[in-house]
């Protein structure tokens, strides 16, 4: 019995109704029936007022930039623990992303470190909710809101989790999701831009449809949409807004699915002798999961590569994740300094577990099987 470490949920709703909506429609491109209704459905379940689905949350964050007006030399405070698209998607526009390190308990950026990182060249800050866990994000804003600068959400893990009872997602000015089929609610590939702050809607409907005007000719309030703007084609395909919507309309009990499955690992690892004693996924005050990830860091990268074999053995996949930025290829383009201690370890020692909806229990008592075994031989 082979483990992986996702399977994306297929609903099979989504064929025959999704078909005959296409077909009744005859309309296959985007910003059509499955979009708005899509749009509406997140914008329900988030609580915020406005939404727009693009083609992946690389699109979002490319429309953030823009959005920004982020120009050469701009800066873009940020954790080098994350996704190469965050700091990307800045880059692309000029951009310097500042990088700051992350703490242990959550692996979320350091607040402590971000004033320091300020300069009069600071445009925003863009905080990754790692493994659907928030940070202070309330002390955050206040630091934003005391240097004046944008406050971006790469909530790309974080699809219904909360801070303080407050859906992720709607704290920023500008938030962005991933409908990865990595992640727990999917379209094969898709994203999402949050608008909190209502001055960037207007240009937002322009920019994601190639720089035109097209909404506004199609309201009537011109007479001839034509190129006004920066812009791409950032719109998701109906045929992709179509999955999305089934999986939105369950995404409450898929996402109650992966959460008891995390519970069952961390009462697995806080009640075992040899596994409580490591840093895993934990519980953080004030913080409601949404069941993405569990991780537990070894003692070092040998000891991770050994364990990450002696899962695959077995027949179960377990993987580690991101590379720094700061260590990338593309550091030039960058700035930092420090020295990354928790970064680094993170880095070189986190594993992650397989988590999925649908993980049966004859399935999790392998991996509980192995987990205990491993337990007694590496630590």
């Amino acid at each position: 019995m082979y483990i992986p470490f996702n399977k994306p949920v297929y609903l099979q709703e989504y064929d025959e109704n999704i078909k005959k909506v296409l077909l009744k429609k005859n309309h296959f491109s985007s910003l059509g029936y499955f979009s708005k209704k899509s749009e509406s459905l997140l914008n329900d379940l988030l609580n915020v007022n406005y939404s727009i689905l693009t083609k992946s949350c690389t699109s979002a964050l490319e429309m953030c930039a823009l959005l920004l007006n982020i120009k050469q030399g701009d800066e873009i405070i940020m954790p080098s623990y994350t996704f190469v698209s965050t700091a990307n998607a800045f880059v692309m526009r000029g951009g310097v992303p500042v990088f700051v390190d992350i703490k242990e308990n959550d692996l979320n950026i350091d607040l402590n470190q971000i004033e320091k990182k300020i300069s009069k060249r600071t445009k925003a800050v863009v905080v990754v909710h790692y493994a659907g866990i928030s940070c202070n994000i309330e002390k955050l804003k206040k630091i934003t809101k005391k240097y004046n600068l944008f406050l971006i959400e790469d909530a790309a893990q974080a699809f219904l989790s909360k801070y303080k009872n407050k859906y992720l997602g709607s704290y920023g000015d500008l938030s962005t999701f991933s409908f990865h089929e990595t992640k727990n609610i999917h379209c094969g590939e898709g994203g999402a831009l949050i608008i909190n702050n209502k001055k960037f809607i207007k240009r937002a409907k322009i920019l994601r449809d190639k720089g035109t005007n097209r909404d506004q000719f199609q309201k009537k309030f011109v007479k001839k949409y034509s190129w006004v703007d920066f812009g791409s084609s950032y719109a998701l395909p109906e045929i992709n807004a179509g999955f999305l919507y089934y999986q939105l309309l369950n995404s409450k009990k898929i996402t109650r699915d992966r959460v008891n499955i995390w519970k069952k690992y961390f009462l697995l690892f806080s009640t075992l002798p040899k596994l409580k004693n490591l840093n895993y996924s934990n519980e953080i005050p004030k913080c409601k999961i949404n069941g993405h990830i569990f991780y537990f860091l070894s003692k070092n990268k040998n000891q991770r590569d050994q364990i990450i074999d002696y899962f695959k053995r077995n027949n179960i996949q377990t993987t580690f994740h991101y590379i720094p930025l700061h260590e990338s290829k593309m550091k030039n383009y960058c700035k930092f300094s420090g020295n990354f201690k928790i970064t680094k370890k993170v880095s070189n020692t986190l594993i992650r577990l397989p988590l999925y909806s649908g993980l049966k229990d004859k399935e999790l008592s392998k991996i509980f099987f192995y987990l205990k075994k491993m337990s007694n031989l590496f630590f």
